[in-house]
């Protein structure tokens, strides 16, 4: 498949994710992300905005759903998800009801290996259970309280190979991403490049960082989009 890049909109308020949305498709990005602050923020009144705003394109709606699959997943969708996202830690009924709400009501399923104590295994467990997309995930708490004792900070390129190499549905690599390392994914097998947080949002404020974000997101997604087929 070709490359994705994918804008997580890791903001609080639906207005300032409006015009990030806005900004990052005019810069080429192909799929939006409600990411989990702005759900928590927003709800289903944020993701029917992004809906409203952008007819056509992808959103992926981050619930990182543990438990009510089928009713979240049937929620989103009906409020214009194209996307939702289930936890490998969820109970497997409960990753089975996202995967049938996602036949049912025509969502695809993405499933997120974070905190699994073997991310490998976690990701084929969740293609054998039918999610349709692996995000092979290193969560931002886990990465800053390790940094905070002095380790070194774990990544999600440490294992994307192995991961990359244990499935045969699409993979995206999330947690702490330098512009590099995201722009170098396709390059490790892992198509869906995800931009957000700490790359072109404030990681600490969750609002939009500084500077020239629209021409940064353009080089950045001509980058990803020149790997052609992977």
């Amino acid at each position: 498949m070709k490359p994705i890049v994918q804008i997580s909109l890791d903001l609080t308020s639906i207005d300032e994710a409006l015009e990030t949305a806005a900004m990052a498709l005019r810069a080429g990005v192909d799929w939006l992300e409600a990411g989990t602050p702005l759900i928590l923020a927003e709800g289903l009144h944020g993701v029917r905005k992004l809906r409203e705003a952008f007819p056509g394109i992808p959103i992926v709606a981050d619930l990182k759903t543990m438990d009510g699959g089928y009713l979240e997943a049937e929620m989103m969708a009906k409020a214009g998800a194209t996307h939702v996202v289930v936890m490998a830690r969820a109970h497997a009924e409960t990753i089975k009801c996202v995967v049938k709400a996602g036949m049912d009501f025509g969502v695809e399923v993405m499933g997120d290996n974070m905190i699994c104590e073997d991310m490998v295994a976690g990701a084929r467990w969740l293609e054998d259970l039918g999610c349709d997309y692996v995000i092979h995930h290193i969560g931002y708490d886990e990465r800053r309280g390790i940094a905070a004792m002095g380790q070194r900070m774990p990544s999600p390129m440490d294992q994307l190979r192995e991961v990359v190499q244990a499935v045969k549905i699409p993979v995206q690599a999330v947690g702490g991403l330098s512009l590099e390392q995201a722009i170098a994914c396709p390059a490790y097998g892992a198509p869906l490049v995800v931009l957000g947080a700490p790359l072109t949002i404030d990681a600490d404020a969750f609002r939009t960082a500084d500077g020239n974000l629209e021409a940064s997101l353009r080089l950045i997604c001509e980058k990803i989009h020149a790997y052609g087929d992977i």
